[in-house]
């Protein structure tokens, strides 16, 4: 009876001692993650006074110093991206677009992510410098702004992307029409045609819709394709019948129409040159 005894208590100090134990480890790593999120959240604060004061190089580097002292947090991936948007106001598009990504791969659920695309969709945005250059940026910042509107159709980037595609085309169908143009200089009439193409099947809602039709007519009207040409005049008559570039493309079939033209800038002329006789 007394070993049954021993052996009772010899299992219950044991017991109790490797609870003591598990507890105490569970304490101190409660201990230290409150630690850690503290010194967190106080590095994070002293991100955004630095961020407000203007000093921008030291808010983005202590937002990515408070996302790891503490990953786990609800802190981490709001510091992850304020860091983001730290590099985006210092112009650092590059290094805004790669965190950002990041950001998207590491916090997936994380409830920013239309903020975060819209960041990435701004900082191609801001990298485009004209129709001349490099369209990368360009084409990335449109397959972006596109992605935000159809997967966060209901959120105000979204509204803010539509417009800004808009412009993008714009400026994507100046390209266009600018090689366009030069390749007429050069005498490349099929790579010219192709460009003039491109602006009124892709960007036939920009300004520059009405020239890129009146170029065609030109063009075919020019190589003997005189159906081709009629085609791309009667679109332009149907749509733009009031504009300048109508009338330019009326007078190429209309010789009679272009010397009557001539003829009646010739009397305006004429009238303008009695009156000025008369002061004399």
């Amino acid at each position: 009876m007394l070993m049954i005894k021993l052996r009772i208590l010899l299992f219950l100090l044991i017991f109790f001692a490797s609870g003591c134990a598990k507890n105490t480890k569970e304490n101190i790593s409660t201990i230290q993650e409150k630690t850690q999120e503290l010194e967190m959240i106080s590095s994070y604060n002293e991100a955004y006074e630095a961020l407000n004061s203007g000093d921008l190089f030291f808010a983005t580097k202590k937002f990515l110093e408070s996302e790891i002292l503490y990953p786990q947090s609800e802190w981490a991936p709001k510091a992850a991206l304020m860091a983001s948007y730290s590099y985006y106001l210092q112009n650092y598009y590059t290094e805004t677009i790669t965190n950002t990504e990041r950001y998207i791969k590491t916090y997936p659920k994380d409830d920013n992510l239309a903020y975060a695309h819209y960041l990435i969709a701004i900082s191609y945005y801001e990298s485009i410098e004209d129709e001349k250059r490099d369209t990368g940026p360009l084409i990335k910042a449109k397959k972006k702004l596109e992605y935000i509107i159809d997967n966060y159709k209901d959120t105000e980037f979204a509204t803010d992307a539509t417009f800004k595609i808009n412009f993008l085309d714009d400026i994507l169908a100046s390209k266009e029409m600018y090689l366009g143009r030069h390749y007429i200089k050069k005498g490349k009439w099929i790579a010219a045609i192709n460009r003039f193409k491109t602006v009124i099947t892709k960007y036939d809602h920009t300004i520059f819709t009405e020239e890129a039709l009146h170029r065609l007519v030109e063009i075919n009207y020019n190589l003997g394709l005189i159906e081709e040409s009629k085609k791309y005049a009667k679109i332009l008559g149907y749509n733009y019948q009031s504009s300048d570039w109508y009338e330019k493309s009326y007078i190429i079939f209309n010789i009679e129409y272009n010397n009557k033209s001539n003829q009646q800038i010739n009397k305006n002329t004429n009238k303008i040159l009695k009156k000025f006789k008369k002061l004399f």
